[in-house]
């Protein structure tokens, strides 16, 4: 069996410099926040405040919005995000693809923009938030747990199926410190 060499990156803070959910949800209208926030601060919050701060301002914004135009806003943002990236990020990026390494973009932002953006950085693989939709609408729901902490780690296990595999993993942030130590290579941005 051939080992793997796997790169795996988180995104925001790591291979940007800032946030890039945030500036995406306010196009959708800022009083749409406020009120996720409102309902989220007053509500139950089984899974904590900011799992649940994210799934209801994802519900609030989302829920009915047309899958593809939501696809379209995504790619149209990701083109925006370049000026964004750490070029000592870009260049490790490109160290792995030349040596022939699989490279894989884990992060907790939403897939609509993550995709395009990994696309265009040469990434082979993509987990992100994906939402899921219904007769061409979205349902405002995430498709599955939001990508960070444990769950990261867990869907890289998943990803890697029962591959041998040499990891290389990048990240800034307490939600990448799962996937960074399960990797042999760890890098704090």
């Amino acid at each position: 069996m051939t080992l793997r060499r796997i790169a795996a990156f988180d995104f925001d803070g790591t291979i940007t410099r800032r946030d890039t959910l945030f500036p995406f949800l306010r196009q959708y209208g800022t009083v749409n926040l406020i009120q996720a926030a409102f309902w989220t601060f007053v509500a139950r919050k089984p899974q904590g405040w900011r799992e649940s701060l994210k799934a209801n301002t994802l519900r609030k914004i989302f829920a009915g919005k047309q899958l593809q135009n939501f696809e379209d806003d995504g790619k149209s943002y990701a083109y925006t995000l370049p000026s964004l990236y750490r070029d000592d990020v870009l260049s490790m990026i490109s160290y792995h693809r030349d040596a022939g390494h699989e490279l894989i973009l884990i992060t907790a932002s939403l897939g609509c923009y993550a995709r395009p953006a990994a696309e265009e950085l040469g990434f082979d693989h993509v987990i992100a938030v994906e939402l899921t939709s219904h007769a061409g609408r979205l349902t405002g729901e995430m498709s599955n747990r939001n990508v960070r902490g444990s769950e990261k780690a867990r869907r890289l296990r998943d990803w890697l199926g029962s591959s041998d595999a040499e990891i290389w993993a990048y990240g800034n942030s307490s939600g990448d410190k799962e996937m960074l130590l399960m990797a042999d290579h760890q890098k704090w941005i």
